[in-house]
């Protein structure tokens, strides 16, 4: 299937890694003009050259800024003008019990993975109707609809996520613009990973034992019984990126391995 997506200038905040990475990469193997964002100088060029790898006659380029900030948000808009795609990936999690939670976590947990996605697509978005084109991604997860106990601050966000993509979704309407949020489940990212080997080192066992573990125990309405890849989860979202996906909007569709247990 062609997307339709040579010569479509894209960016995907916190892109280095994970989701973000696997998004970036697939965009850029359909012929999308892709910008990565990351922290650091060393972590946005190593993601370049991992999506060269792959597709050598891609263009790719990345801006080092913290996308969380508002003035991390500025040096990408200083540096990238426009964009006919919008994907926002940025988002952080952590485990802790709720009483535990401060009123700073709470705040930085929502200018991450809320406020992130709001400041871009209110600077991106006006310029997409005014061509009559446009794609705005979020990456939300399962957790904005089976909200986790051991990380409430962090569902309460990704719900957030949800419905800021559906309210924009309709304020866009009938403009060539799509708005839409994608339920990733449990997937293999690299500090998912890190962290599990610890516990896996701790515990004497396997990696692949702690994550079968958190299945069972974490998550066990999952209907395929494993962890889902990054390239998994960016099939979904490259296809809502492209102009094959112009019916889709407002939704928010789940590549979440059957967890929400739920017919929607």
């Amino acid at each position: 299937m062609d997307l339709q997506l040579r010569g479509r200038r894209a960016l995907v905040t916190g892109s280095t890694t994970g989701i973000g990475f696997a998004i970036a990469r697939g965009l850029a193997a359909e012929g999308a003009s892709v910008t990565v964002t990351g922290r650091t100088r060393a972590a946005v060029d190593g993601a370049i050259a991992r999506i060269r790898e792959t597709a050598a006659a891609a263009s790719v380029a990345g801006i080092a800024a913290d996308c969380a900030s508002a003035a991390g948000s500025e040096r990408v808009f200083d540096h990238l003008a426009d964009v006919d795609i919008l994907v926002n990936n940025l988002g952080i999690y952590e485990r802790k019990p709720f009483v535990d939670i401060p009123d700073e976590d709470w705040m930085r947990f929502f200018e991450t993975n809320v406020l992130s996605g709001v400041r871009f697509a209110r600077r991106y978005a006006p310029g997409m109707v005014r061509r009559g084109w446009g794609r705005i991604l979020f990456v939300s997860s399962e957790s904005a609809l089976n909200i986790p106990t051991e990380m409430i601050h962090y569902g309460v966000t990704k719900t957030a996520q949800l419905s800021v993509a559906r309210g924009l979704a309709m304020e866009l309407a009938g403009t060539g613009v799509t708005v839409n949020a994608v339920l990733p489940g449990p997937t293999r990212t690299e500090n998912g990973i890190a962290r599990r080997e610890k516990i896996a080192a701790a515990k004497g066992t396997t990696v692949a034992e702690v994550e079968a573990e958190f299945i069972r125990t974490m998550r066990p309405t999952s209907l395929i019984r494993r962890f889902a890849e990054p390239d998994e989860v960016a099939g979904m979202a490259v296809y809502l990126c492209g102009a094959v996906a112009s019916a889709t909007t407002g939704a928010a569709l789940r590549v979440d391995g059957g967890v929400v247990n739920a017919i929607m």
